[in-house]
């Protein structure tokens, strides 16, 4: 434990004693921890822009700092043009032909059906001569043979018309093309996933503690350019003797106050430490058990946190409203 926390331990302690003859609410000191983050980028580059200073309040969402975007804005650049010729290829090859083909194939299929037509007209006309016996058989041969000639004529052109109608890829080709062109999509994604990460902002509100580089310097990835103590993460710690920890629990209330708070602080205790800790000499006697303490700590309320500072004494007094 700290030097100031022995100080704490040992001034709480007294104020206990004189406390307790008075028949009033325990009392200990402690002091305002803050829990603080680093806020950094997952990318390298130079540190491009440095937004908030030090010392200055940020809202969640608010833009801290930025890196350099080279070379991720040109990667992300080749991913999308790559994921464009992909996306082509497949659409190319899931169309059919040409329309200009398929309309001269339809026209040859109209042409087809009118010579059928034709054809089966005249062996109708044949066939009637035929049965009176003014033409002769080898007529009415050549007539059937130009009608059957006619339809098989018109179900090839209806057949190559069908197969420019289906698309160019077969079905293993298109597999293989959709799947490039999803591949392409997710590099896309990843680039701009990187590209974001080269802009980082306040994950929640709070102060500025500290930046640790300036502009044009640069920046290894995962290294702290700034650090942020939220609002939320300031907290109250204080020391209990292990004849009262047993009372405590969290959900508790409890009040603090400070020199110079021109009002009572109010917090809720969220942790008790399991483990004891000791002032010296750390030795297991009968005499020495006054010395046995826990950590408590508790969240500050959400409206007065902004306003405490880490560091800070305070005296907390046990069943706060």
């Amino acid at each position: 434990m700290p030097a100031a926390g022995w100080r704490f331990l040992a001034a709480g302690c007294a104020g206990l004693a004189v406390a307790c003859g008075q028949h009033t609410p325990p009392t200990f000191q402690g002091y305002v921890e803050g829990e603080y983050l680093y806020l950094a980028s997952p990318q390298t580059g130079y540190l491009k822009t440095l937004d908030a200073t030090r010392g200055t309040r940020v809202r969640a969402g608010q833009q801290v700092f930025t890196l350099t975007e080279d070379p991720d804005a040109q990667a992300l650049s080749e991913a999308e043009a790559r994921a464009g010729a992909a996306a082509e290829r497949l659409r190319n090859l899931a169309e059919a032909r040409r329309a200009p083909e398929i309309a001269a194939l339809e026209a040859q299929v109209r042409s087809a059906e009118a010579a059928l037509r034709l054809a089966e007209t005249q062996l109708a006309q044949q066939e009637a001569l035929a049965r009176r016996n003014f033409i002769s058989q080898a007529r009415l041969d050549e007539a059937r043979s130009t009608r059957d000639r006619s339809a098989a004529q018109l179900d090839s052109a209806r057949q190559q018309l069908a197969a420019y109608r289906i698309p160019l890829g077969r079905a293993a080709e298109l597999r293989a093309a959709e799947a490039e062109r999803d591949a392409a999509a997710a590099v896309v994604e990843q680039q701009r996933w990187r590209l974001r990460q080269k802009t980082i902002a306040a994950p929640a509100d709070g102060e500025l503690a500290e930046t640790y580089y300036q502009p044009g310097e640069w920046v290894a990835a995962g290294a702290p350019v700034a650090s942020l103590l939220p609002d939320e993460r300031r907290r109250l710690r204080f020391y209990v003797p292990e004849t009262l920890v047993a009372q405590l629990r969290p959900g508790m209330a409890v009040e603090a106050s400070c020199d110079g708070c021109t009002q009572v602080i109010r917090a809720t205790i969220d942790f008790v430490a399991p483990q004891a800790e000791y002032t010296p000499p750390v030795i297991y006697n009968r005499g020495s058990r006054e010395k046995l303490v826990f950590r408590v700590e508790a969240a500050a309320d959400r409206q007065q946190a902004a306003s405490l500072r880490p560091g800070l004494p305070v005296d907390v007094r046990l069943g706060g409203n």
